[in-house]
């Protein structure tokens, strides 16, 4: 079971408030309730979102009572709190999840393009992005598309914003991308030159979250765990390298 079988010592630290020891104590189950949002909100960087938006304790209970299966009862139990309290905050945490529901799903969004405009809107983004051409890029966002880092606190609202993290930082270095579908969804695989030669490394892989055919978000997940769990290669592939610009 989760907190009822650990040891007094790690959990009081937690009851009395320690955020620390309160975020020990649930991070393995960070996963699965990654997992259970996104089959929610239908895409990754919601999920992302839906877990960065909910306050420590709404996290809690989420998991315990949505992911587990735990009753108010029990997790009260577990969380030194009363079931009143115990549904207060799952009541809390449900509408935070439900604000961030899109009104049309990314698999909608994908089948809107069809075939061709999914390919054209690909290689469009991947010939910008290896140009370094910001203006490209920018033309296909919305005017009010983001670009997230997750699990990083950074991110960039509107074009003006997102253009100038590009221009400053994003294209600092050289990079290539090989297309990919991660949660069903438009992604790719960046891979950055390094400093010293020209050996392209992993550094990120970026999920497009789409609307009305624009991009609308930029996720860019930068765990390796992560690209790891993607069998992707810590080296850019042989046949994705281009000339050089």
């Amino acid at each position: 079971m989760l907190l009822t079988c650990c040891p007094s010592r790690t959990c009081w630290p937690a009851r009395r408030g320690d955020s620390a020891a309160f975020e020990r104590l649930v991070a393995s189950y960070r996963g699965e309730l990654y997992a259970h949002c996104s089959r929610m909100l239908g895409s990754v960087q919601d999920a992302e979102d839906a877990l960065q938006r909910l306050p420590g304790t709404q996290r809690a209970v989420l998991i315990l009572r949505e992911v587990l299966g735990f009753s108010a009862a029990e997790v009260a139990r577990i969380l030194d709190t009363t079931p009143a309290s115990v549904n207060s905050a799952l009541q809390r945490a449900r509408k935070t999840v439900d604000r961030r529901v899109p009104a049309t799903s990314q698999q909608a969004e994908l089948d809107a393009l069809g075939a061709d405009g999914q390919r054209e809107l690909v290689d469009a983004f991947v010939a910008a992005w290896e140009r370094a051409d910001v203006a490209a890029i920018l033309g296909l966002l919305a005017e009010d598309a983001r670009f997230t880092m997750p699990p990083l606190p950074a991110w960039f609202r509107g074009r003006e914003d997102v253009g100038r993290f590009f221009t400053e930082r994003v294209f600092a270095t050289a990079w290539r991308l090989v297309p990919l579908r991660a949660n069903g969804q438009l992604a790719f695989a960046c891979y950055s030159r390094e400093r010293d030669g020209d050996r392209f490394r992993l550094g990120a892989v970026n999920v497009l979250g789409l609307r009305g055919g624009q991009i609308v978000e930029i996720a860019g997940f930068l765990d390796p765990g992560l690209h790891r769990h993607l069998g992707l290669p810590p080296d850019l592939p042989e046949s994705y390298r281009r000339l050089e610009r």
